[in-house]
């Protein structure tokens, strides 16, 4: 294990990154086991309200940089997405390089599991893309800082399903913001990513009689989903298709200069984190073409509600309450941002921000 730690001043990997990428982070710890094929980035944002939790994500990434830039926004967002959901949790996140269809294994898993341990629970691991419930037993063999092991363990079992009912909470808050009813029977909707969030969202969508449209780098998906729930595959650019709410549900910083010209939605509001792939600028291009953004460290905390109930005693009902509550949060910060003439992103900031400050504060 390889931990950096982000005092130095003179921080460098490959002439790429330097101590400013990192200056806003705790800790930064590289994992790298030769005999279970391991490579791992663990990131610990901030710790202001509690131990850093955040989901392992499992992805072929196409070089060590690009890791370690996911590891570095994802962490960094899970400690506003804690915050602004009134949860004692700090930021952290992990990324396992490799292909979970292909490179994953169970001692692969519980090398990881060794590596978090190693942490003293500074940080809190649970299930991001590519990892399952399968994949945090295997974790739990090794270490007791970890969330979303199986109902039979105890635990609080999958927390896709809520993260996903978090998303249509911050969706149907949005068309009640911008349409004038939360009634989205009717609206077409795209769904990027049908991973497990995405496709309880597309669950969620049907159900509410909307025409949901999906797309997904994987057919065998795409094909399985549509005939569930008699969704509409979409194949072609997902920017250009005539739609009225984007929902990204795959990987981060889909909403960009390129796609924000091409885009017909006048609504984002989707899993994904990171969806913005320059948040200040790209939140306020949304603004000035009038379209409406659903801060994604709001409306995905679903999932993070979830396994924190392992620590604080609550079950799932009360994870679907306190998930409930992202609609009247998510219609506070809209309403913040007009007042105020900023982006919903900054609203949401501010306000995440604000508590983390006030905790600091009291601890000073």
């Amino acid at each position: 294990m390889n931990d950096l730690k982000l005092t130095d001043s003179n921080l460098e990997l490959s002439g790429v990154f330097s101590a400013e990428a990192f200056k806003s982070h705790e800790q930064v710890v590289f994992c790298h086991d030769p005999e279970t094929g391991l490579k791992a980035i663990i990131g610990i944002h901030d710790t202001t309200l509690g131990p850093a939790l955040g989901g392992t994500r499992m992805w072929s990434y196409q070089n060590e940089h690009e890791a370690i830039r996911d590891v570095l926004r994802l962490s960094r967002g899970m400690t506003y997405k804690a915050s602004i959901s009134g949860l004692n949790l700090g930021g952290g996140k992990a990324v396992i390089i490799g292909d979970s269809r292909k490179d994953k294994t169970d001692a692969l898993m519980q090398k990881f599991g060794e590596y978090v341990n190693s942490l003293s629970g500074r940080y809190i691991t649970a299930e991001d893309v590519g990892i399952n419930t399968h994949d945090m037993e295997m974790v739990k063999m090794k270490t007791d800082h970890v969330t979303g092991i199986p109902v039979e363990m105890g635990g609080s079992g999958d927390p896709s399903p809520v993260t996903a009912y978090g998303v249509f909470m911050g969706m149907k808050a949005a068309a009640h913001y911008k349409f004038g009813s939360a009634d989205l029977a009717g609206k077409r909707v795209m769904v990027q990513g049908i991973g497990h969030v995405g496709e309880t969202l597309v669950k969620y969508l049907s159900e509410a009689g909307a025409q949901v449209m999906i797309n997904d780098i994987h057919m065998d998906r795409m094909e399985e989903v549509a005939t569930k729930y008699q969704a509409q595959i979409h194949q072609g650019d997902v920017f250009t298709a005539d739609y009225d709410i984007y929902a990204p549900c795959a990987l981060g910083a889909t909403v960009n200069p390129e796609s924000i010209e091409r885009l017909s939605a006048t609504i984002i509001a989707g899993a994904a984190n990171n969806q913005l792939a320059n948040e200040h600028r790209d939140a306020e291009t949304l603004k000035n073409k009038g379209i409406l953004y659903a801060p994604d460290f709001l409306i995905n905390a679903g999932g993070l509600i979830n396994v924190y109930s392992e620590i604080a005693k609550y079950d799932r009902a009360e994870s679907m309450r306190r998930t409930e509550n992202i609609y009247d949060t998510t219609l506070a910060i809209f309403r913040k941002a007009e007042i105020e003439n900023i982006t919903t992103h900054q609203a949401a900031l501010i306000m995440a921000e604000e508590r983390i400050a006030k905790a600091k504060a009291e601890k000073n």
